[in-house]
């Protein structure tokens, strides 16, 4: 804003104050005296810009983000351990620790019905041990233990909220007013649990009174039955249904579910370089894949229907080393873009080319 008001700015305008009769060139009385004065103005005057960008949302810096953000009851989410599923060979202490990797596990929880199998905190937060599953390492001795193995992450582990997502939230306070289980609350108030990446609420789906509320988790994936378990309780308890003991307002019957995987199966005729084949490809076409369907599946929260779209998958391929043309490619059996259902999500299937 303040560009313009450089040293050489400032000093000029403050020269053209003083009589003519007056030496002004560099090292005269006149010159050292102003001078230092002029580079005073102009370092507030990019002082003033500062200010100035801190003032407003838009541009706010995170620490001036926060202050602001905190007026409106927007405050940033907080990093959340992942919860994971482990399975062992004998039954252990609830509270018994054990390691994979760089991460350690503490023991919280039996599963009911499940011989062996309990629920297991990781003790560092974040989503970096999302992905580390396998053998775990008891760090305390247990008595007849032969096995451990963490087979399955029920809820991931979510990272401190990143900047533009508190300011996103902050902003969207002004065009949607959460307040007494309107749709704007639901939201709100299940996005802010932990592992949950998004949400979509149908209202009277079931009748009068009832609320369906569709979840994706923090990972922009399907959530485990475990997590849907654990929002359903958090929003309201299956066994108190409509009575107002979650956060849905009382005589809201609420069912909460999660998004469902819908498998996308491509077939397309590619030209590859040569010294090239399928066979080499393949690692690196089925992660390009994967990369898409992952950014469709974050935009889903806010969008009615997610298209996969066959100009997406063929400009993306033609990028890759090895492929030089592709064409004739189909979705499903289909030389059209797919258009997923509004609770679903796309999955890769099989991939011929």
């Amino acid at each position: 804003m303040y560009e313009h008001m450089t040293f050489e700015m400032v000093l000029s305008r403050m020269m053209e104050r003083v009589s003519n009769d007056v030496d002004k060139r560099e090292g005269s009385i006149i010159y050292d005296a102003l001078a230092p004065a002029a580079a005073e103005l102009c370092q507030m005057y990019i002082d003033l810009d500062i200010v100035m960008n801190e003032t407003f949302a838009d541009t706010a810096s995170r620490e001036y983000l926060i202050l602001r953000a905190r007026e409106r009851g927007v405050t940033p989410y907080k990093a959340t351990p992942a919860i994971g599923k482990a399975v062992f060979n004998i039954a252990v202490p609830i509270g018994s620790r054990f390691s994979i990797d760089k991460f350690n596990y503490k023991v919280t929880e039996a599963l009911s019905g499940q011989e062996f199998t309990y629920k297991t905190t990781c003790e560092t937060v974040g989503s970096e041990p999302n992905h580390t599953l396998g053998t775990l390492i008891p760090i305390e001795y247990i008595q007849g233990l032969t096995s451990a193995e963490l087979i399955e992450v029920l809820t991931p582990g979510e990272d401190v909220e990143n900047t533009e997502s508190i300011r996103k939230r902050y902003l969207a306070t002004f065009d949607k007013q959460a307040f007494g289980g309107n749709r704007a609350d639901y939201i709100e108030k299940i996005t802010a649990i932990p592992g949950i990446g998004g949400c979509k609420v149908y209202r009277a789906w079931n009748g009068g009174g009832t609320v369906k509320c569709v979840i994706i988790n923090s990972e922009f994936q399907k959530p485990t039955e475990s997590l849907v378990n654990d929002v359903q309780t958090e929003v309201d308890p299956i066994q108190n249904q409509g009575e107002g003991l979650g956060i849905a307002p009382i005589d809201h019957v609420v069912t909460i579910t999660g998004v469902t995987e819908t498998v996308v199966n491509i077939a397309t005729t590619i030209t590859y370089a040569d010294g090239w084949d399928f066979t080499e490809c393949e690692p690196y076409i089925n992660e390009t894949i994967d990369n898409y369907f992952a950014e469709l599946s974050k935009q889903w929260a806010d969008s009615n229907n997610l298209i996969a779209r066959i100009s997406q998958i063929e400009s993306r391929l033609l990028d890759l080393d090895g492929i030089v043309d592709i064409a004739n490619t189909t979705l499903n059996g289909a030389a059209q873009n797919f258009v997923m259902g509004a609770d679903e999500i796309p999955k890769r299937g099989d991939v011929v080319g």
